[in-house]
């Protein structure tokens, strides 16, 4: 492999986690980015089971369609399957939090099956194969996505945390103040831009 192809994994990875951020720049999973983000942990849970999630799916995914519908000429297939992977991906998170980390589970509640709905996870999976990334190529760009949704989640829990404590005016409380500060964030990442 040449040193080209390392530069340009280094690219998609720094590109899908803070330049095309999934939540801040592209707007795929904004129901968890605002439901799951009240508090630090419950953020930090949702962003490392979309860690799961989104790179198992596209390492799963890149295989059956290299593999299976490719040659058998089922490409128009993908989205079926891919949300099958996912949906059987999510039940893994569920049961797996569900026996050994029952407070992580009873705390992101609705929004844990709901990974299953979330056109992020749908959507890395079909760029992966719509931008004909290779299979090691495709699971990079899934990881470094969810990295930054997880960044993303994490960062807004911090300050909705903090602004518990500020004097808000009485019709900026809740989510309006949510939405302006997710918006300031996105024009922060903005400035991520500029490292390539």
């Amino acid at each position: 492999m040449s040193s080209n192809y390392f530069v340009n994994i280094i690219v998609i990875a720094l590109s899908s986690s803070l330049i095309s951020n999934v939540v801040l720049s592209q707007f795929l999973g904004l129901c968890p980015f605002l439901g799951v983000s009240k508090k630090v942990k419950t953020a930090a849970g949702m962003g490392g089971a979309l860690i799961f999630v989104i790179t198992l799916s596209s390492l799963v995914a890149g295989l059956i369609y290299k593999f299976i519908l490719l040659p058998l000429h089922l490409d128009y297939l993908k989205t079926i399957v891919f949300i099958l992977i996912i949906a059987a991906l999510v039940q893994f998170v569920e049961f797996f939090l569900k026996k050994y980390i029952k407070s992580l589970y009873q705390a992101l509640g609705v929004y844990l099956p709901l990974i299953t709905t979330n056109c992020a996870v749908l959507g890395v999976a079909i760029n992966n194969v719509n931008l004909k990334y290779d299979i090691f190529t495709g699971v990079v760009n899934g990881f470094a996505t969810s990295f930054g949704f997880a960044i993303s989640i994490i960062i807004l829990a911090g300050i909705r945390e903090k602004m518990e404590y500020n004097n808000i005016p009485k019709y900026m409380k809740g989510m309006p103040i949510v939405l302006v500060t997710a918006g300031l964030m996105a024009i922060a990442f903005c400035g991520f831009a500029g490292l390539i």
